[in-house]
């Protein structure tokens, strides 16, 4: 069973991966192995709704950020876990850009898999953040798993999130609820509900 993690702080090693670095020490410690991938600094592709992915299975934009998930979701994950700083109230626009093709293009292979978000702040618009990354689980019935407090934590500086102890509590919890779901769940192994066939409407017609 393993559980991938997507850093989406251009901070490789700042206070939202110490976040999620200890949700993936629980994981590990419940016999579920993790892996983080980071976005890194560099700019990333938006969706162009171009519609290819479709028709061949994956995004057109050929990048290795993009590819890293790809093969990792592939490669077959039992949960996901996405983690942002918070700018503005939102995530990281370039974590966005990079969900929208994700999400798009790998629908068939999430779905169902129990998911949750991470965010880390200064002060304020952790909730508001949590509530955005968390739409991108629920249009795909994935199954979003809680913990004894939304999943935020607080910090500035780089690994300042560590004094945080109600923070870092809540993403041990986090970690726990998430091994237990996968374990009970197996969706690998059980499948999961029928689906009707979609039915498309718009506010037009």
């Amino acid at each position: 069973m393993k559980v991938l993690l997507i850093n989406g702080s251009p901070n490789e090693k700042g206070n939202t991966f110490r976040a999620l670095s200890e949700v993936a020490i629980t994981l590990e410690t419940e016999g579920i192995s993790t892996e983080i991938i980071s976005i890194g600094k560099r700019a990333v592709q938006g969706c162009i709704a171009c519609g290819m992915c479709g028709r061949t299975g994956r995004c057109t934009f050929r990048d290795d950020l993009y590819f890293s998930v790809f093969r990792a979701v592939k490669d077959g994950i039992d949960g996901l876990i996405v983690g942002s700083p918070v700018y503005y109230g939102g995530p990281n626009g370039s974590l966005c850009s990079l969900l929208d093709r994700v999400f798009y293009s790998l629908g068939a292979d999430l779905r169902f898999k129990p998911a949750a978000s991470v965010v880390v702040c200064r002060r304020g618009g952790a909730s508001a953040a949590f509530d955005r990354l968390n739409k991108y689980f629920t249009i795909l019935n994935m199954p979003v798993v809680s913990s004894q407090y939304w999943n935020m934590a607080y910090g500035q500086t780089p690994g300042q999130v560590a004094q945080d102890e109600e923070g870092m509590q809540t993403m041990r919890t986090l970690g726990r609820n998430m091994a237990w779901m996968i374990k009970r769940l197996n969706v690998a192994v059980d499948g999961h509900p029928d689906l009707e066939p979609p039915v498309r409407t718009n506010f037009i017609k």
